[in-house]
């Protein structure tokens, strides 16, 4: 059965948020075919502006981002402030792979207007592909309203005007809700695994073009 991608009260709204940035650190070394630099740039969507990661907002989500239910998928412990804008500083910083792009961008609610939550994509080769790994995290204060399923539909389509090939995200097999936002973004759950977490999928951008046009 579908799930509501607005049901989320039960479950906090956080794909692979935490392990991501490990796998950001790990992607950074790998080879590949070259891929030209990203930089994450302003989304606007009907409620929300995604807004490009700043060293300034460590302290502001460090709140929002302060409840442990949301790592009960992920393991670990909420961040403090000093911790978030030391991780922050590394993170846009950027990757020291150049055909690695690091995009984040923070998650604000236009009309109140506060920051909710976060959405990350890793850009890079894989085999013949660039592909761009993305997860999510909606502080707990806010879920139930579909700002994870809004906000992540945002940075997919945003993705697919940018020369990437395909998006993908990992998520904990019992992780209802996120399964949900994934399904609203238009991903789809493959067979592949990961640390335990399943591996979907979605093919955009100028590969899916021009296998629209028979060219693949």
């Amino acid at each position: 059965m579908a799930v509501d991608p607005r049901d989320d009260e039960a479950m906090p709204i956080v794909a692979a948020w935490l392990p991501h940035f490990a796998r950001i650190e790990r992607v950074a070394g790998r080879g590949g075919r070259g891929v030209s630099a990203l930089a994450a740039q302003a989304i606007s969507t009907g409620r929300l502006d995604l807004l490009p990661l700043r060293v300034e907002h460590a302290e502001e989500m460090a709140a929002v981002l302060s409840d442990p239910a949301l790592h009960t998928f992920i393991g670990g412990t909420p961040d403090t402030p000093q911790a978030l804008r030391s991780r922050y500083q590394r993170i846009t910083a950027g990757s020291p792979d150049p055909a690695v792009s690091w995009l984040n961008w923070v998650i604000r609610l236009r009309d109140e207007p506060c920051l909710t939550g976060t959405v990350q994509a890793t850009v890079g080769p894989s085999g013949h592909a660039t592909v761009a790994e993305v997860a999510w995290v909606v502080g707990v204060p806010w879920q139930g309203r579909g700002i994870a399923a809004e906000a992540a539909r945002g940075v997919v389509g945003w993705l697919a005007r940018q020369p990437v090939d395909a998006v993908a995200a990992h998520i904990h097999p019992e992780h209802r809700a996120s399964a949900a936002v994934a399904t609203a973004a238009g991903l789809t759950p493959t067979n592949a695994w990961h640390d335990g977490e399943l591996r979907w999928h979605l093919t955009v951008g100028h590969r899916l073009r021009r296998r629209s046009d028979g060219a693949e």
